[in-house]
């Protein structure tokens, strides 16, 4: 019965644009009707809770392309997950260059089209998590989202948006196209 929820956990992003509007329109339609609040999970830190209680650096990675990543560091601190970087976007050598000076062990998980180059650039020792493991789930968000609410972590259906981290391509086109044109009109 849709009467018992207390409230509702939404992946916030990064992620795919179209992917975020739907989950968060979603989201924000059942807490308005239901008169809910929703908890807003950063999609990285539930892929890093997939490895619960791993010990050194967490750090999920997302293919951002234009070889930047969507990212976040984490790790378990008495059974709990902390962050140590919040999520951004970021390019990959910039990321691993960050990691490198925190001279830690690192395990990785999400997409592996960067495995080559964190295995060229990276100093410090690391792994990759399993292919199980390493896919963005739903009970995740649910886990942190009861977690979240637990800690009044919570906001409106109203106050809800998306956290997309960087502007869409057809943003930045825009941008560029209004750029060029007030160049146009300064000339």
């Amino acid at each position: 019965d849709l009467k018992t929820i207390d409230a509702i956990a939404v992946a916030k992003g990064p992620g795919s644009f179209t992917g975020l509007r739907i989950g968060s329109a979603t989201a924000k339609g059942l807490g308005l009707a239901l008169d809910k609040p929703l908890v807003g999970i950063p999609t990285v830190e539930a892929l890093a809770y997939n490895l619960y209680d791993v010990n050194g650096l967490i750090c999920p990675i997302m293919d951002a392309r234009r070889k930047q990543v969507y990212t976040g560091i984490y790790r378990y601190e008495d059974h709990r997950l902390m962050t140590v970087k919040d999520q951004m976007a970021v390019g990959i050598e910039e990321l691993l260059s960050m990691l490198n000076e925190m001279g830690e062990a690192v395990t990785f998980l999400g997409v592996p089209v960067f495995k080559d180059i964190i295995a060229d650039k990276l100093t410090v020792p690391f792994s990759f998590a399993p292919a199980h493991l390493s896919r963005q789930r739903a009970g995740a968000v649910g886990a942190l989202g009861v977690l979240y609410y637990k800690e009044g972590r919570t906001e409106t259906a109203a106050e809800h948006k998306p956290d997309y981290l960087r502007v869409s391509q057809a943003e930045r086109e825009r941008a560029q196209k209004l750029k060029k044109g007030s160049e146009g009109e300064n000339a």
